[in-house]
């Protein structure tokens, strides 16, 4: 995404010297410190990985790269920890990742990152100015500003980076890249991707309001390091552990759960970069929490030989219309999907994570003359092992952050047409705005409180 080059170099200056006073590595004279650089490592040595964010998807995470020395694990939430704190019982604890990475800094190669969404960007951001190699979870970031940041900060630093959607590691977003480069389908003018996530995930709130204050928070969560960079709150169970996804201080809603999954097959086949424009239609949509579904419709604009494609993403039980070529025998999956229409024919996955791309009808799978296999696969579609052999000099990974800050931003310019109510958005990827509706320009960015 060379757009990103034109940003003005002062507020990745600006957000880095932040970084390194946060670690108490500031001069008395007020310049920035050396610029620190990720190493790699020899293909034989085990990396030193510190984990954040150890309960939730962390137990799947701190799993994932197991294979590595584990060296510090940090969580909020002792409770929400257990299981992984149980597994490593002589490896160091610790509640704020700050702390940790300043005791541990020379001890540490990589970092991985599965807190809620309000955190990922202060945390990365942290550990790229350290020099850290970074797993963060998706959606990379909770708003477009704090993406395109950790995109340049990974570039500056040179450090290996991988956002933890881990279907880009596998067949299936391969498959369908190839199929429609080869032109199988024709060009492609329509997609249609929908998640029933949120109606069957256990954190839909069902509030649109804010809880009462008054709880008291477990005694083994640091409240304060919860809310982190987010506009402090009272605590409530109502956040926190399940149902932070739906409140717009702390989570991306439907749209960054899974987006960053679904969308990413067609992000990838069509090389859809940056769109032209956004619009949604919502249910009733508050300041606190989520609508309960939307459509929203993305256009981009022709990228070379491929013409312009309108990208409509649906959440929520809205669906997109049963495709014709979809045989009358064979259900038309509700819970996730996505379809790429062409002009000579369809591609229908009905799976979360772009696994299953199959042409339709059915017939035409044994029919069709597809090409051969041309992009690399990652072994086992293992996107940790992708990203540990890239810290040891293997091939960058697929989902490094100049491809995944891109589709994270596509993701999170939905979630800001949410807040626009209807108004189309025209968007201005080089200069981060939207020249038709400036109103909307300060939803690009998150609050940076400090904590």
């Amino acid at each position: 995404m060379n757009s990103t080059d034109t940003l003005p170099r002062r507020t990745f200056l600006k957000t880095t010297a932040l970084a390194a006073a946060a670690l108490g590595a500031g001069c008395s004279t007020g310049l920035v410190p050396p610029l620190r650089l990720g190493r790699r490592l020899a293909p034989g040595q085990k990396m030193r990985i510190a984990c954040i964010g150890c309960g939730g998807k962390g137990i799947s995470d701190v799993t994932g790269v197991s294979s590595e020395n584990i060296v510090a694990l940090c969580d909020v939430d002792a409770a929400q920890a257990k299981e992984i704190f149980g597994r490593y019982p002589a490896v160091p604890k610790f509640q704020d990742y700050r702390q940790m990475l300043r005791e541990f800094d020379d001890r540490i190669d990589a970092v991985t990152i599965s807190t809620p969404d309000h955190l990922h960007y202060a945390a990365g951001m942290l550990a790229i100015s350290m020099g850290k190699h970074v797993f963060i979870q998706k959606p990379l970031t909770r708003s477009v500003w704090e993406a395109r940041e950790l995109m340049l900060a990974a570039r500056r630093h040179g450090v290996v980076t991988q956002m933890g959607n881990q279907g880009h590691a596998g067949e299936g977003v391969r498959l369908a890249r190839e199929w429609v480069q080869d032109g199988v389908i024709g060009p492609v003018r329509e997609v249609h991707i929908w998640t029933k996530k949120m109606e069957l995930g256990a954190y839909k709130s069902g509030r649109s309001t804010r809880p009462a204050p008054g709880e008291i928070p477990p005694a083994t969560l640091d409240w304060n390091l919860w809310n982190g960079p987010s506009p402090a709150r009272p605590y409530s169970a109502e956040y926190h552990p399940r149902r932070w996804r739906n409140w717009w201080d702390f989570g991306c809603g439907a749209l960054g759960d899974i987006g960053c999954h679904t969308m990413d097959g067609p992000f990838f086949a069509l090389d859809l970069g940056a769109p032209e424009s956004i619009q949604a239609e919502t249910a009733p949509c508050g300041e606190e929490t989520f609508p309960d579904w939307s459509i929203i419709t993305y256009r981009f604009p022709a990228r070379g030989a491929q013409p312009a494609v309108k990208v409509v993403w649906y959440d929520g039980g809205k669906l997109p219309e049963r495709p014709k070529e979809l045989e009358p025998t064979r259900a038309f999956e509700n819970k996730h999907g996505y379809l790429m229409i062409g002009d000579k024919g369809v591609i229908y996955d009905p799976s979360e994570k772009c696994a299953s791309p199959r042409l339709l009808p059915e017939a035409r799978m044994r029919e069709a003359k597809l090409p051969a296999k041309s992009l690399p696969r990652v072994p086992g579609g293992d996107p940790f092992l992708e990203w540990i052999n890239a810290c040891k000099g293997g091939p960058a990974p697929g989902s490094n952050f100049d491809y995944a800050a891109p589709l994270t931003e596509m993701v999170l310019l939905g979630n800001v047409a949410l807040r626009a109510r209807g108004k189309k958005l025209v968007w201005d990827a080089a200069h981060l705005r939207f020249p038709n509706a400036p109103e909307f320009d300060g939803a690009l960015r998150s609050a940076q409180r400090s904590f």
